[in-house]
């Protein structure tokens, strides 16, 4: 594994998520979350944290835990329950000078703010003419797998994809949650972080400590194969992975292309994934009709279809609304799911 000239620990584009030779601790995604807020607020003091609960409780996740004992409460700022304030604010605050991260605690709760998202945040750099930048960073964990009401699990990325001005980003694993949300606080545009809940404390794995990027724009590979390309990004990249892992056992090789960054779109990495195996399954939490993955099917009809050898699947949520606690596992994919439509397009 490469890393990059100036030491920063990033892999390789291919990277697999290999962990470069510094001092690391085993870390959940919560943790490694908190980690990068933290490292950041000590190396630029610019940056602040706002949200719902964030100081004395740490966040509904604890993702912000500890931070107001460090920083005081002039940097980790409790606010109100208005979504459309905290955005505002911080829409106002990043384009004055400072860095803030601010939480909305489920995307469920983000359509209050959607104006100043839509019409501040995303439009004010073109608006001014480059006069002025919006550094600005919302986390907001999204998607099912823990129960809530069904208004805690939306994973509506695709309004935000169709937004130019607005960076999606979205982790798989605790080194790639600190190193990308690292790289988003410091990129001087609006970035929204969606925070895959499902696996915020299911496992935990190697991440140096200190600050450290991942390049945002960047997708990995996170597993190699050469019969049918898996594609996802947050907790389904999970699930593709342990996909193919039974798919190794019947004798498929599937490689997994882990997306880490929804917009910008790394085409190259994702493009030469399915011309090497001329085949594609995109997976993804989000109702079917009209969700990323059909933008991605385009995208690879466009610039290689002549290497396919079956046409793109697509394992997705459904076009209802999204059940509660006891039906969500009928709404979410899952491993059998993916593996049939990786069967399907084999058997084309």
């Amino acid at each position: 594994m490469k890393s990059d000239p100036a030491g920063s620990g990033i892999p390789d584009r291919r990277g697999l998520h290999a962990v470069p030779e510094t001092t690391t601790e085993k870390l959940t995604i919560a943790r490694a979350i908190r980690d990068a807020m933290r490292d950041e607020m000590a190396r630029d003091e610019r940056v602040i944290v706002l949200g719902e609960d964030v100081g004395i409780d740490g966040g509904v996740f604890r993702a912000t835990e500890d931070l107001i004992e460090q920083f005081g409460p002039d940097r980790v700022i409790d606010t109100p329950l208005a979504e459309s304030a905290i955005v505002g604010m911080s829409v106002g605050l990043a384009a004055t000078g400072l860095r803030p991260v601010c939480e909305i605690q489920f995307m469920g709760f983000v359509y209050p703010a959607i104006n100043q998202l839509f019409g501040h945040a995303a439009r004010l750099r073109n608006r001014t003419r480059g006069g002025l930048s919006v550094p600005m960073v919302v986390r907001m964990p999204y998607g099912g797998g823990i129960h809530p009401p069904e208004h805690h699990s939306e994973s509506y990325e695709s309004l935000f994809l169709n937004t130019p001005g607005i960076k999606v980003v979205v982790p798989s694993n605790p080194y790639d949650a600190k190193g990308l949300l690292t790289s988003a606080i410091r990129d001087d545009d609006p970035v929204l972080f969606m925070e895959p809940k499902r696996i915020y404390r299911a496992f935990r794995s190697d991440v140096p400590v200190g600050p450290y990027t991942v390049p945002l724009g960047s997708a990995a590979i996170a597993r190699e194969g050469d019969d049918v390309t898996l594609i996802a990004w947050g907790a389904m990249a999970r699930l593709c992975l342990d996909s193919a892992e039974v798919l190794a056992h019947e004798g498929v090789s599937a490689e997994v292309v882990d997306l880490r960054t929804l917009n910008p779109l790394d085409r190259e990495t994702l493009l030469a994934s399915v011309v090497k195996t001329g085949r594609a399954v995109v997976v993804h939490e989000a109702p079917r009709t009209n969700g990323f993955g059909a933008e991605i099917a385009a995208l690879i009809n466009e610039h290689a279809m002549l290497q396919l050898l079956a046409p793109v699947e697509r394992v997705a949520g459904f076009d209802v609304v999204f059940p509660l606690a006891k039906q969500e596992h009928l709404y979410l994919p899952s491993r059998e799911r993916v593996i049939r439509s990786v069967k399907k397009a084999l058997a084309f």
